[in-house]
């Protein structure tokens, strides 16, 4: 049960976080320029939404105004928690002393919009599509070597980690366990080798996926879906053996059940003793008039 109401006004807490109410009912919060709501969404879940720079009173902010996602939220006790987090991120990345400069370099994704300094030979460029981080050739070289690029390039989405992980002192503590994550998550090799340690089952989506796949790698596994239009509450599926795709993978299309269909972190498993092949009228485009 969400405790904010329209009514309720508009609070700051010792993390400098203010906390109110929007017009259509969402707890909402603001963080410097940033804005966050927990949004509904199906099944009684709720989401974390951000804007930014809400020219508004908070209490006439609507979901219209947020456009990006970061994750699901539990309850509103969670979306507080995420609120107080970002604060801190904020305190602690105005503390580093970030400077913003000009664009005009040339990255691998374009050319540079605007970059930011995190220190001497360490900065980060955003392009209109893309962006990610430049080390000079000295920094560069204290990259560990597994996860080194060699001409200095990081791009923004993942490999972001590997500068955050090799000069940590320079990123707010909420960055490096995100870079963590995302390393144990990407290259669980560097990081045991680098850290010494070993990941269990559960720690690192890469390491899982590797075992996932050795053990169904002889069963099928769907690549494509859709609902069927020709046999009412099934899901018609595309499987080939251990998921591969490409010229050469064989394919074989199952129906299965809507109600049991969920997949999973890494595909659904075709159960051949209850998952019938299927050999009619196909929902698929490119999979009708042919005959499997």
């Amino acid at each position: 049960m969400l405790s904010s109401s329209p009514s309720s006004p508009a609070t700051s807490e010792p993390s400098g976080a203010s906390f109110g109410c929007s017009a259509d009912g969402m707890p909402v919060a603001l963080v410097g320029d940033h804005a966050y709501a927990m949004a509904p969404g199906r099944d009684g879940r709720h989401f974390l939404v951000s804007g930014w720079r809400i020219g508004r009173p908070m209490s006439q902010w609507t979901r219209a105004d947020f456009y990006g996602h970061a994750g699901e939220l539990a309850d509103e006790a969670a979306f507080r928690a995420r609120i107080a987090e970002q604060a801190e991120h904020a305190r602690e990345k105005h503390r580093l002393g970030r400077r913003e400069i000009g664009g005009g370099t040339n990255t691998p994704w374009g050319t540079s919009q605007g970059a930011t300094i995190y220190a001497e030979g360490v900065i980060t460029h955003s392009t209109a599509g893309h962006g990610g981080f430049k080390l000079s050739a000295e920094r560069n070289r204290k990259v560990h070597p597994m996860l080194r690029a060699a001409g200095g390039w990081y791009e923004e989405d993942e490999c972001w980690a590997i500068v955050a992980i090799t000069y940590p002192h320079l990123f707010t503590g909420f960055e490096r366990r995100c870079a963590e994550r995302t390393i144990k998550d990407s290259w669980p090799d560097a990081w045991e080798a680098i850290f010494g340690g070993v990941l269990a089952p559960g720690e690192s989506r890469e390491k899982d996926r590797r075992v996932f796949e050795a053990q169904h790698a002889d069963d099928w596994i769907v690549v494509s879906a859709i609902t069927s239009d020709q046999v009412k509450g099934f899901v018609e599926c595309v499987a080939t053996p251990g998921g591969k795709r490409g010229a050469g993978a064989e394919e074989r299309r199952f129906l299965v059940p809507a109600d049991e269909y969920e997949v999973g972190r890494f595909g659904f498993v075709i159960d051949p003793d209850r998952h019938a092949v299927y050999a009619g009228p196909s929902s698929f485009a490119g999979w009708q008039g042919r005959v499997r």
